[in-house]
């Protein structure tokens, strides 16, 4: 699986965080990874092989990753590592399935765990929901649930308000992303700041709702605090995704190779149809050595090229329009604006993103350091 960053940072110098996907077989594990981070169509994911053995898949998204992709045999004994390692244990479970088995091996990896590690975060992903009709789908989510807490309270007492999440998912819509976003919310340690940021941009710009995305993925990783609208989070991923299909088609004309750097592919251009704003752009913060008399003149630095897109998702005034800016090489802020507002104050709402990303970029290379070091 390709990493969404430098190989150089995931050559084992960086502390990464693992996740350990566990489930039976056929559950789904390997196709919903390379649905997310791989970016493979759904249609193909019929003819991957089952997973034999453990896969190690690196993952460089707000904070660096490293999903353990498991064959359905695998035991506590059989796992080949200790699971005080792991900081969430995500458990598939096939819909469709015959439940006892999936939900004795989720006790016995709940059980195990809280032995050695009782901080761990678990959550079950009751997976391709898209094969039950509605009521089915609500009811079969429920006889689950209801198992495995009745099972969990058989093994001891203490289990009975035991912290275990259920997520409802499918590859063939966006609550996969929006399953796996609520697992990565949970472990990332700047999210309170991230939220922050976005809570003064809402504020400043007349935003009813923000989002910082992971542009490969699609994954957010942090929204302001207003409830989350799952029409809203299913259209910005829609048009995050229209954007990376037409962004290979376009490139910046700068030729400073430290923008190349900064963006290791072609940054996300919205089609023609969609109302482009003027790119924005932010000095590099590496100076310039001064000058002497002795010395040459030096060029100024090119500033880097910070994409941004902007599209109406209603003809009628006044109507809605949905934003897109790039913050770093992999993160991008998406927010809904009012049309009055970004039309007739566009520089006031272009002057908060500057600020808005050069926040983010604090916090992102500041954990970057973090991890580097540890």
């Amino acid at each position: 699986m390709s990493s969404s960053s430098s190989a150089a940072i995931s050559n084992g110098t960086i502390h990464r965080t693992k996740i350990l996907f566990l489930g039976m077989r056929r559950s789904g594990k390997t196709s919903m990874l390379q649905v997310l981070f791989d970016d493979l169509p759904v249609k193909q994911t019929f003819y991957l092989e089952p997973t034999m053995r453990v896969a190690k898949h690196f993952i460089d998204t707000v904070i660096p990753l490293e999903i353990w992709d498991c064959p359905g045999n695998v035991t506590v004994d059989t796992l080949g590592a200790s699971l005080a390692d792991f900081s969430t244990i995500v458990f598939v479970i096939d819909i469709r399935d015959l439940y006892q088995h999936p939900v004795s091996k989720l006790v016995e990896f709940i059980v195990a765990t809280c032995q050695i590690n009782p901080d761990i975060h678990f959550e079950v992903f009751v997976h391709k929901a898209e094969r039950l009709q509605e009521d089915d789908k609500i009811e079969n989510f429920r006889q689950i649930h209801e198992r495995v807490m009745d099972r969990l309270v058989d093994e001891s007492p203490e289990f009975e308000q035991f912290p275990l999440n259920f997520h409802l998912t499918s590859i063939y819509d966006h609550s996969l992303r929006e399953a796996f976003s609520r697992v990565l919310h949970k472990l990332i340690d700047s999210l309170p700041y991230l939220e922050e940021l976005l809570n003064v941009f809402c504020s400043n710009t007349a935003s009813p709702k923000a989002f910082l995305f992971d542009t490969s993925s699609k994954i957010h990783v942090a929204t302001d605090t207003s409830p989350v609208d799952q029409a809203t989070h299913n259209l910005c991923c829609d048009y995050l995704s229209m954007l990376n299909s037409f962004g290979p088609l376009y490139k910046s004309n700068s030729n400073d190779p430290r923008t190349s750097r900064v963006s290791p592919t072609p940054a996300p251009t919205p089609p023609p149809t969609a109302t482009t704003s003027t790119p924005t752009s932010s000095t590099t913060p590496a100076g310039t050595p001064p000058l002497s008399s002795s010395s040459s003149p030096v060029p100024p630095s090119k500033p880097h090229f910070y994409p941004s897109a902007a599209t109406s998702l209603s003809p009628s005034r006044p109507g809605t329009t949905l934003t897109y800016h790039l913050v770093t090489p992999h993160l991008a802020l998406l927010a809904l604006l009012p049309t009055t507002v970004y039309d007739m104050r566009r520089g006031l709402v272009e002057w908060n993103v500057v600020w808005f990303r050069e926040g983010v970029r604090e916090i992102w290379e500041s954990g970057l350091r973090g991890v580097l070091e540890s």
